[in-house]
């Protein structure tokens, strides 16, 4: 008798209080989203920077080597070939500058772009958009920003 007295009193969450806990729910993953999409912007920024410093480096042996940097012409693929095209590196190291077979791209995907201009080179990321100019994820990262 008792069990069913007790089954009788017992009730449920009312509508509002359920609406209240999922409004809450929902608040908190709102937080917590844009806390990661924030920091996945970021670390694509830093994973681009660290691609360029990569490129850089391997650029700084390149001309070690060879006594100037690629053209803008035989571009960054002269990490990775040997260029046949003047100046041919007289002194390529077998194997090329970077490991594999290509040259690596930006976090989203994109090639980046070299240019070389009276002995100063410069790698350019267009960012997120592909595309000139921007801000935040779509702004251009270059090897010249200090």
């Amino acid at each position: 008798m008792n069990a069913k007295r007790m089954a009788g009193r017992q009730q449920g969450f009312t509508l509002l209080e359920v609406m209240v806990v999922l409004a809450i729910i929902g608040g908190i993953m709102a937080l917590v989203a844009t806390n990661i999409i924030g920091a996945a912007g970021d670390a694509n920024i830093k994973t681009t920077k660290s691609q360029i410093k990569l490129l850089e480096n391997a650029l700084d042996l390149y001309k070690l080597h060879n006594f100037t940097y690629p053209t803008t012409e035989q571009g960054l693929e002269a990490l990775v070939k040997k260029p046949t095209s003047s100046p041919e590196p007289k002194n390529y190291q077998s194997g090329g500058y970077l490991k594999g077979n290509s040259v690596p791209t930006d976090a989203w995907g994109g090639e980046f772009l070299y240019f070389l201009d009276k002995g100063q080179y410069e790698i350019v990321s267009l960012g997120a958009d592909a595309q000139e100019g921007g801000e935040g994820d779509n702004a251009d990262i270059s090897s010249m920003d200090r």
